[in-house]
């Protein structure tokens, strides 16, 4: 009998494989880090190769190195960055052009047009997303557009193109398999959400050929088989990341919530069979499951959570490690009024504003790096609150009947215990923390695992969720009043600035 499930989490900065027993212990994890292109200003761009290449390798190393035989996995799951775009040759399974990064803003004026053609509320209420270029269908086009011959060769059934969980379908494959799931294809901008098939009219308008795009399956099925030393073992599981730590976190009942605090954070509820829809600048979005009678999620997006505090770190420098982001942020007792709104690749949720860009503001000859410091993790956890505030608007506002019940949270941010206290007191709600906080591998590791029957069902992988601690509201209404009240003046100072 197999022993484990080994769960292919691709991130946006790296690449890591993490296996789980039968109790959803982590057994061993492996990480490689890889590169990230930035040819022009807000351009993002990865290495396709280097996505599979370190995924693969991580996947290897970590069962030579603790001496696991294929026959021990019952199967694998998949969950990655999910609106990332990558066009490939068919024939040569080279790719045309790096892959365009959901950060990426270069396509801000394609988004543009679509709006000045009237197809904002068309494309809200088919794919359940505000048109941005966050999504993929735009970053499709840019491709098509700016390849020398690539139009006419995706026509004729020589490109293909697929976010990232796709490229390592179809790369773990040997090219047999081209598919995604229905929680990736719904953030490409170019899905019916309510139909679960690709929409002929945003084809039409972004000139995409639908013979270069993937079949679309749930979470929970068979994709694919991947040879590792002559055993066939199955993908049974796929998901966008945070599709996939919502399914992690066993939020499977309506009002269910959930926030992952990765590169960006992103905050998600179920609202079960209902597509609802948000007036406060949220998504509609689809959660994993195992049928085409789909689950449906409201999701708020921040762009740059985590990854500010790399900022930090790799450009600022004022930090040699990510985790020193705390300490020092506990050296002193508040930021000494400054804030620093990380809008560098634009805002999410819910000002949805892709021209707005980062500033820090408030400094005095007093300022120290402590205080820089303190104000980059505050800003994520204030980011968070306007999700959480748009989130609960939507819910009061819609007779939706269901009040959220807490916010579970996970993700590599979510071990620091300033930032979690900071985060219950700015939204005045209990935030919990689990046990194993890797809930976006664990997440596709569970609709593999159910799949393939190492689990039997939803409740037993439920049974196992363990919470680890509880962050109750302790600050001062007065005193919180007077932070957000800041805050929001900051996020006004960053909002258009690259307009033109």
């Amino acid at each position: 009998m197999s022993k484990y499930i080994l769960s292919l989490d691709q991130g946006t900065t790296s690449s890591r494989a993490i296996l789980f027993d039968h109790e959803q212990s982590i057994i061993a994890m492996e990480q490689q880090e890889f590169a990230q292109i930035y040819p022009k200003e807000a351009w993002v761009e990865h290495d396709p190769m280097k996505i599979f290449s370190t995924q693969y390798s991580v996947m290897t190393d970590l069962l030579s190195r603790n001496k696991i035989r294929p026959q021990d996995i019952a199967a694998i799951g998949i969950t990655n960055q999910r609106e990332t775009a990558i066009v490939w040759d068919k024939n040569t399974g080279l790719p045309v052009y790096n892959a365009i990064v959901w950060q990426c803003r270069r396509t801000s004026s394609i988004v543009d047009d679509l709006i000045k053609r009237d197809l904002g509320d068309y494309i809200t209420k088919t794919t359940g997303l505000i048109p941005d270029a966050y999504f993929s269908g735009t970053k499709i086009k840019w491709i098509l557009d700016n390849v020398e011959g690539a139009r006419s060769r995706a026509k004729n059934g020589e490109l293909l193109f697929g976010t990232v969980d796709t490229w390592l379908i179809w790369k773990l494959s040997n090219g047999k398999v081209h598919a995604t799931d229905y929680t990736n294809a719904s953030r490409t901008m170019i899905f019916d959400i309510h139909k679960l098939d690709w929409d002929e009219r945003l084809l039409n308008e972004l000139d995409i050929p639908r013979v270069m795009l993937p079949e679309v399956k749930p979470s929970g099925a068979v994709f694919a088989s991947v040879n590792i030393n002559g055993e066939e073992v199955p993908i049974a599981g796929n998901a966008g990341d945070q599709q996939a730590a919502l399914f992690g976190q066993c939020c499977f009942e309506t009002g269910d919530a959930k926030c992952t605090y990765g590169t960006g954070c992103y905050l998600l509820m179920n609202t079960g069979k209902n597509a609802a829809k948000s007036g406060n600048g949220l998504l509609t979005t689809i959660a994993a499951g195992f049928t085409k009678d789909v689950q449906y999620a409201l999701e708020g997006s921040v762009f740059t959570g985590g990854a500010v505090i790399q900022w930090l770190r790799d450009e600022i420098r004022i930090i040699t490690d990510s985790a020193d982001s705390e300490y020092f942020s506990c050296k002193v007792t508040d930021t000494g009024g400054v804030y620093l709104v990380p809008a560098f690749t634009g805002l999410g949720a819910p000002y949805w504003d892709m021209y707005a860009r980062g500033c820090m503001i408030g400094i005095t000859r007093g300022t120290k790096r402590e205080h820089i410091i303190r104000a980059a993790q505050e800003s994520i956890a204030y980011q968070v609150m306007d999700l959480l505030k748009a989130m609960e608007s939507d819910l009061s506002g819609s007779g939706f009947g269901v009040s959220m019940k807490g916010l579970k949270v996970d993700g590599g941010a979510s071990r620091d215990r300033f930032l979690m206290q900071f985060q219950a007191d700015v939204c005045r709600s209990s935030i919990i923390r689990p046990v194993v906080r890797e809930t976006t591998a664990l997440g596709a590791a569970a609709l593999a695992g159910i799949t393939v029957g190492f689990w039997k069902d939803i409740d037993e992988v439920k049974s196992r969720w363990k919470c680890d601690i509880v962050f109750e509201p302790q600050m001062d209404s007065e005193k919180r009043d007077k932070l957000v009240t800041g805050w929001h003046k900051a996020v006004d100072r960053s909002l258009c600035w690259a307009k033109d």
